[in-house]
């Protein structure tokens, strides 16, 4: 077995390199591993502080602001950066990171979790501490209903697990139902929640416990905000880490976490603000002092890519990244865009809908709430990518106004469209599968 052990991290570590030569996926170097030791993680010798991070949406900036904040304060971190999150990227990153013996090198492990693979992936070790941010609809080609995505990974929990909830989420939040030592973060009310939900769909309509109805006190986003069950009392739970505040003045933006600890921030999305939070509290509960991590998340420039500023000839503007397939990704950029006073044009890109399958199924966009963007003032909204013809119909039927409207099959030519003929400050939206096919024609500018 430890010649197989070995073996296995000896080519994982040449197939690693090879591929990083060769600019292939940070997954192949894992699947040979795995093909010669299929149960690899079980003889991998982990360090004590495990930190895994799975969910529908934020995953991945989680992930990277935990590891910020924990390499500021000295210690040495390996995870999943390339954002591989299933079985094979988690194997690439731990041998990568192990000496021939099995042993991992570094202080800590942190790992991003498919939400569907997780339980796979835990089967052969632990983590510490397993934070779970929200559960959506997403994806559902492949991954069904989220109450089908819960029951997925209720199996990957297990008792000697410390459980970093949402305890916005009432899905989330279940988990931790009758479960000791349980940490909890969330939002208190805001001056952007609603009486009533917004979105397409209510997640949040039945108790997750007992199925009878719920009441919401108010709701920061879709299922998101302060719940309590009719029947069962299921309810949100106090939080141990809480966003209390959040402002823009002057150009400077700020959230303010437990009543004390002001971190700047360059964006104050609703969906950012819980990504932080995440981190902080995983931070902490893992033995960082507060004043530490927020020091470290305050200003952190994401280098995933999920907000980027740039030029386009005389434009500026700035990309947000959705999930295609999740509407309450993209609910979350339109908000930023409505919530935006100045003249803008908004771009929306879909051209390939998944990077991991192929699908043509476009359903999922009469489920974002495109009508929100009747209510703002936009110079130009630009349809581009091979679906945009699809977009057309959904923006036909909620009413928006197609004086207003621009359609390009190639996103080139939607590019060189604003370059030449818009004057307003330009949001792009779409999704990772996409957003080379514009960051290679923009020019990137440093977040301000």
């Amino acid at each position: 077995m430890k010649i197989r052990v070995f073996t296995a991290i000896l080519v994982c570590k040449i197939v690693r390199r090879l591929a990083k030569l060769f600019g292939r996926g940070s997954s192949l170097p894992g699947k040979y591993a795995l093909k010669i030791c299929p149960d690899i993680l079980s003889n991998l010798k982990l360090p004590e502080i495990s930190i895994a991070v799975t969910g529908s949406n934020g995953k991945t900036s989680t992930v990277e602001m935990i590891a910020h904040v924990l390499k500021s304060s000295g210690l040495k971190v390996a995870y999943n950066k390339e954002g591989s999150n299933q079985i094979e990227g988690v194997v690439t990153f731990l041998a990568g990171d192990s000496t021939m013996s099995g042993r991992v090198k570094s202080d800590v492990i942190l790992l991003e979790a498919d939400e569907r693979y997780s339980r796979y992936i835990f089967k052969y070790f632990h983590p510490k501490y397993f934070v779970i941010n929200n559960l959506y609809r997403d994806q559902m080609t492949r991954n069904g209903h989220p109450e089908f995505i819960k029951s997925i990974i209720s199996q990957a929990v297990y008792d000697d697990m410390t459980l970093i909830l949402n305890a916005d989420d009432p899905l989330v939040s279940s988990f931790g139902k009758d479960r000791e030592g349980t940490i909890y973060f969330g939002a208190d009310k805001l001056p952007t929640d609603k009486p009533v939900n917004e979105g397409i769909y209510d997640d949040g309509k039945y108790c997750p416990i007992c199925k009878k109805p719920m009441v919401y006190e108010y709701y920061h986003y879709n299922h998101i905000g302060k719940f309590r069950c009719t029947s069962c009392g299921f309810a949100r739970h106090d939080t141990d880490h809480t966003l209390t505040s959040s402002k823009e003045e002057d150009g400077k933006a700020s959230i303010t976490i437990d009543g004390k600890y002001e971190i700047p921030v360059f964006f104050t999305g609703i969906y950012h603000c819980y990504n932080i939070l995440a981190a902080f509290t995983a931070a902490v509960t893992a033995g960082i002092a507060p004043e530490k991590a927020a020091e470290s998340l305050g200003g952190y420039i994401l280098r995933s890519g999920r907000i980027s500023d740039f030029t386009l000839g005389k434009l500026d503007g700035r990309l947000l990244l959705s999930k295609h397939e999740n509407s309450v990704s993209y609910d979350r950029s339109i908000d930023v865009v409505v919530s935006d006073n100045r003249r803008k044009s908004v771009m929306f890109i879909v051209d390939a809908i998944s990077r991991k399958y192929y699908t043509s199924d476009s359903s999922w966009l009469w489920d974002i709430n495109f009508e929100k963007l009747k209510q703002t003032n936009i110079d130009k909204i630009i349809l581009a990518g091979q679906y945009c013809d699809d977009l057309a119909v959904r923006f036909e039927l909620a009413g928006i106004d197609e004086d207003k409207i621009e359609m390009f099959e190639f996103v080139n030519d939607a590019a060189d469209y604003c370059s030449h003929n818009l004057d307003s400050f330009l949001y792009v939206i779409t999704c990772f599968s996409d957003k080379e096919k514009i960051l290679s024609i923009v020019t990137r500018r440093e977040l301000a």
